[in-house]
């Protein structure tokens, strides 16, 4: 870039554009609204601007770089009353606000990433506090083998990349208390496809939101992996014996109430 004191005069709008990096779009937008002004004009009508209106359009351009409005850097020109410093410093705060903002966007776009590819952002201490001693530290990263292409692998960790110790906390216990009620039911001989029935099956769906949404077809399918897959079973059956096999009959009732046949439902 040429130095702004350079005896220069006659320059037309391209070679000012090339000296100062600038677009020649941008030097008739500041010379339409009169911030910088070409000051020659030949015989032909064409504007060309000397080596004061090139050190105008250098201090432009360094104040525009800095993130200043062109009404501010009009005033910075051409206000002798213009607090420059107040100006620059009220300009650096701003600048320092977006750093802030741009860094909290980043560190939640990589608990974003961190969250598609692992699933659960916790320790496996703080796992095993909040889901108790038979939880598998694996699972998730099971999960993210075997479903890290769906839907509802995306939803849930979008779920998960907000959510800390306390709010899995919370979850965890929200669940348990369902399960304890699934236990409670089944011993009080409450029926599959009975109104307390489905509306447990209605409370396990409303739950489940808390991973992504479940369809009553997803439900029955979930179920009949709760009695047939032996760690789900042993789970649920460990709160009560056949918990897994009537919490499906309950769940397949449920379906056939709302029109899903729990004979054909799949995945979707």
């Amino acid at each position: 870039m040429s130095d702004a004191g350079d005896d220069v005069d006659g320059l037309t709008v391209g070679q000012v554009a090339s000296r100062l990096g600038v677009t020649v779009r941008a030097l008739h937008h500041w010379d339409e609204v009169g911030l910088a002004r070409p000051s020659l004009r030949t015989t032909g009508g064409y504007r060309l601007y000397t080596a004061g209106d090139l050190e105008r359009l250098h201090r432009i351009v360094v104040y525009r770089e800095v993130g200043l409005g062109l009404d501010r850097i009009r005033a910075v020109l051409d206000d002798s009353a213009t607090d420059v410093p107040g100006a620059l410093r009220a300009q650096r705060a701003q600048v320092a606000e977006r750093i802030e903002r741009l860094q909290q966007l980043s560190a939640g776009l990589d608990r974003m990433i961190d969250a598609h590819e692992r699933g659960l952002l916790l320790t496996a201490e703080q796992q095993a506090a909040i889901f108790g001693p038979q939880w598998n530290t694996d699972w998730p990263a099971e999960a993210r083998q075997r479903y890290g292409d769906t839907v509802q692998w995306r939803q849930y960790a979008e779920r998960s990349a907000s959510r800390g110790a306390q709010d899995w906390q919370a979850v965890a216990d929200a669940m348990a208390d369902l399960e304890r009620a699934l236990g409670d039911a089944m011993g009080a001989g409450v029926a599959p496809g009975s109104p307390e029935a489905n509306r447990l099956a209605e409370r396990h769906r409303e739950a489940f939101t808390s991973y992504f949404p479940l369809t009553r077809q997803m439900q029955v399918c979930l179920g009949r992996r709760f009695e047939s897959d032996p760690e789900y079973a042993a789970h649920y059956d460990g709160i009560r014996p056949g918990l897994a096999a009537w919490f499906r009959r309950v769940i397949d009732a449920n379906a056939r109430a709302h029109g899903v046949d729990p004979d054909t439902a799949t995945w979707q």
